[in-house]
């Protein structure tokens, strides 16, 4: 029986290994390895995968961020009525509904295009586009109004960011 000759990592050519990237099949070391949910990958390998994986332009930043603020500026004057004539318990069940009409408006103005800070851009658009009613209404004193702009936002603005990156939460 012959014994296998050793392994070397090839970034660390001093170092040996039993380890192979699972995709290239190149010898590497516990250090230059990424454990995936698909086993271990070299850092090369990660990094091509990465190169597809963020695939946005910068026309899409810019149309992200702008539908999302437009449509949560929308929103925020509607979360100021309704806080004046259902005392804002329908936001608790329209932000959510919001959230997602939001991110679906965005997802089609992305044309299919991903990136972590992508779904950033889009998440800060419903923030920037609330602030201009928080604004006003605590410059008119209305603080419940103000309130409720905040409770729309911490509602919000995470269902555009899980619904645009395409996070569930269920099988």
């Amino acid at each position: 029986m012959t014994e296998a000759a050793p392994l070397y990592c090839t970034y660390h050519p001093t170092r040996e290994t039993m380890l192979r990237c699972n995709r290239c099949e190149k010898p590497i070391c516990m250090n230059c390895a990424v454990h995936t949910p698909t086993g271990y990958r070299c850092k090369e390998c990660v990094r091509s995968i990465q190169r597809n994986y963020d695939n946005a332009a910068w026309i899409d930043y810019a149309s992200g961020f702008i539908v999302t603020a437009i449509l949560s500026a929308v929103a925020s004057i509607l979360v100021v009525m309704a806080s004046r004539i259902f005392w804002g318990l329908i936001i608790l069940i329209g932000a959510p509904a919001a959230g997602a009409l939001i991110a679906r408006a965005a997802q089609l103005a992305l044309r299919r295009h991903r990136s972590k800070t992508l779904f950033l851009t889009t998440a800060a658009g419903v923030v920037i586009g609330v602030i201009p009613a928080i604004i006003v209404t605590l410059l008119l004193g209305n603080l419940m109004a103000t309130i409720w702009e905040v409770v729309f936002i911490v509602i919000a603005t995470p269902t555009v960011y899980y619904r645009v990156s395409g996070i569930t939460f269920s099988k």
